[in-house]
């Protein structure tokens, strides 16, 4: 019998990191840099337009984090929230335009890293641990 399953690719590969979602984020602190330092108009624009983009593949991230990797019975309950936490701030990075939207994605990010390490993360999800 078929069996439908849900991952972040057509395969579930077991494949997680949230450096995935960190580049991302980094992507938009520095895409508000740039548009804060520039006056051309059609330049600031574009820079919104990419700067919504990489929050949502931040958000995206962190989802597939959420639903295919933590396991509240494994991983603790208490970690629910910063998840949520964190889905909720890629929202709020993709309407601002403030780098400090960008830092408490960056920083729940790195709460989502500390869970991701202590659970073996690296050696259980990577193929050959987190390059380093």
């Amino acid at each position: 019998s078929l069996e439908t399953v849900s991952a972040h690719c057509d395969i579930p590969c077991g494949v997680y990191d949230p450096e995935q979602a960190r580049i991302e984020a980094e992507s938009c602190k520095k895409i508000i840099g740039k548009y804060h330092d520039s006056d051309d108009e059609l330049f600031r624009a574009r820079c919104i337009g990419v700067k919504e983009d990489r929050a949502e593949l931040a958000k995206y991230h962190i989802d597939v984090l959420w639903s295919d990797w933590y396991k509240p019975d494994k991983h603790g309950e208490e970690h629910h929230e910063t998840f949520n936490q964190a889905v909720k701030a890629c929202s709020e990075l993709k309407r601002s335009m403030d780098e400090s939207a960008a830092d408490r994605v960056l920083e729940l990010i790195d709460q989502i890293d500390e869970l991701w390490k202590a659970n073996n993360g690296p050696a259980e999800t990577r193929v050959n641990g987190r390059p380093g």
